[in-house]
């Protein structure tokens, strides 16, 4: 599997996976689909609602990011500001970008950031990485549009990865 039959040979992998056979996408060099082939092969995964999950790298943006299916050219934020006019801000800054944006979340304020990108990021979709290599680990996917509030009581580490703008 390599970038030049990445597409020819995504059904046959597809098609193993659907098997219930166990598929991996190794890289010689860095984390596959991140300026590496596998994207085409992530995204026709989620295509047909198989999960997918990354092996941990030296960090949560990497997984989150090559499982994402959004392009590989993004920029990773971090947490965001608490103080609502800074946090306008920067997130009418951001929507200008068109690359995938990556944040670090707090479980207990996904919601309010949600809503926060429902105003800045309709354009967009969103994953949401919870508890990534962890027993409960979880990958919430749709568009910003429709995503919904989650429980009050959601724990976890959350890793949220907008894509670049849906044309």
């Amino acid at each position: 599997y390599h970038k030049f039959n990445e597409k020819k040979i995504s059904k046959n992998i597809i098609n193993l996976i659907k098997e219930k056979k166990i598929v991996s996408l190794i890289s010689d060099a860095g984390t596959p689909t991140i300026s590496d082939p596998g994207i085409i092969l992530i995204n026709e995964c989620i295509k047909e609602n198989l999960f997918v999950t990354p092996i941990p790298g030296s960090s949560a943006v990497t997984s989150a990011l090559s499982v994402s299916g959004f392009s590989h050219k993004y920029l990773f934020f971090g947490f965001l500001e608490n103080k609502e006019k800074d946090l306008e801000k920067t997130l009418k800054n951001l929507s200008y970008i068109n690359y995938s944006l990556v944040f670090f979340i707090p479980a207990s304020k996904i919601n309010y950031y949600i809503n926060k990108f429902k105003r800045h990021f309709l354009d967009r979709k969103i994953l949401i990485a919870r508890e990534m290599t962890k027993i409960y680990e979880e990958f919430i996917r749709n568009s910003v549009e429709v995503i919904e509030n989650f429980p009050e009581t959601l724990k976890g580490e959350l890793t949220v990865v907008l894509s670049e703008k849906i044309k």
